[in-house]
């Protein structure tokens, strides 16, 4: 099909790809957006392709190799649900098209996403236009009101859907990670940060600008991140499936007291017990 003269082409990470917070289970969530010029919307080949269809061709391509069956199982589970309009979208968007979605169309759950959008893969000048892009969409006058009623209402049905099992599902447990995260994307969507536009929980975190939230807030907010992340990378690469305290050896049980500096894993759950109410405590003060 040859090549499209002048276009450009960019792996958009989102998620923990985005944020560099990948675990061993993690899946990779991908935009792949391009660009070209309007005097040029064909391909050269023999069998040239309008630009739409040789982008969605390329995504596919990729896609496939991504996500290629080994003997040891699947290499990488790729999800593209956040392009635009989801599963029913195009796989590849044109950047003028994905910016204009993200103004006219998007939910606030969609601009939360984007706070964590890196790019992985483009020439200098496409990652540049990328990013002013992102940029211009996450600086735009939000009405903080209504931003921080829908966070509290996503998170009110992610834990009637998703409840946790236990207190080592610490993604989902109350004042878990996904109270952490959802309290860096609302900021960063709504302009409560200092300095600027990082993609990392923890790095967020660091630089809130919430006038309900003191020194002591911060830094709680911060060291939960870290003893959280610290202890779902283990879970996740010591446990296939599902966390399920019968399943953690005593080896298991040492490595996380370890990596937490407690002495044992009555003190730790105690800790981690602890510090999710205080998470929740914050996550209430700021948006309920």
């Amino acid at each position: 099909h040859g090549t499209i003269q002048g276009a450009q082409v960019a792996l958009l990470g989102f998620g923990k790809l985005g944020s560099q917070e990948l675990t061993a289970g993690s899946d990779i969530d991908l935009v792949v957006l391009y660009e070209h010029s309007e005097e040029v919307q064909e391909s050269d080949g023999e069998k040239p392709l309008y630009a739409s269809q040789y982008f969605a061709r390329l995504t596919q391509r990729l896609i496939t190799a991504v996500s290629a069956p080994t003997a040891e199982g699947t290499l990488y589970e790729l999800d593209l649900r956040l392009r635009p309009s989801g599963n029913k979208g195009p796989v590849a968007s044109r950047l003028s098209a994905f910016e204009s979605y993200q103004n006219t169309e998007a939910w606030t759950w969609e601009h939360m996403a984007l706070t964590r959008a890196r790019v992985v893969f483009a020439q200098d000048s496409f990652r540049v236009s990328i990013n002013a892009v992102i940029n211009s969409i996450l600086m735009k006058q939000k009405d903080i009101k209504k931003v921080d009623q829908e966070v509290a209402q996503m998170r009110t049905l992610i834990e009637k859907e998703k409840p946790a099992k236990g207190i080592w599902d610490i993604k989902l447990m109350s004042g878990g990670l996904v109270d952490l995260e959802f309290i860096a994307q609302a900021a960063a969507m709504s302009g409560r940060i200092h300095g600027q536009r990082q993609t990392g929980t923890g790095a967020i975190l660091q630089s809130l600008d919430f006038p309900q939230l003191n020194q002591n807030d911060r830094h709680l907010l911060v060291s939960a991140h870290q003893l959280f992340s610290s202890m779902t990378q283990i879970l996740r690469l010591c446990l296939q499936d599902e966390v399920d305290e019968k399943l953690m050896s005593k080896s298991l049980l040492e490595i996380m007291c370890n990596v937490s500096e407690l002495p044992d894993i009555t003190t730790l759950e105690a800790h981690v017990k602890d510090t999710a109410k205080q998470v929740r405590v914050i996550f209430n003060k700021l948006f309920r």
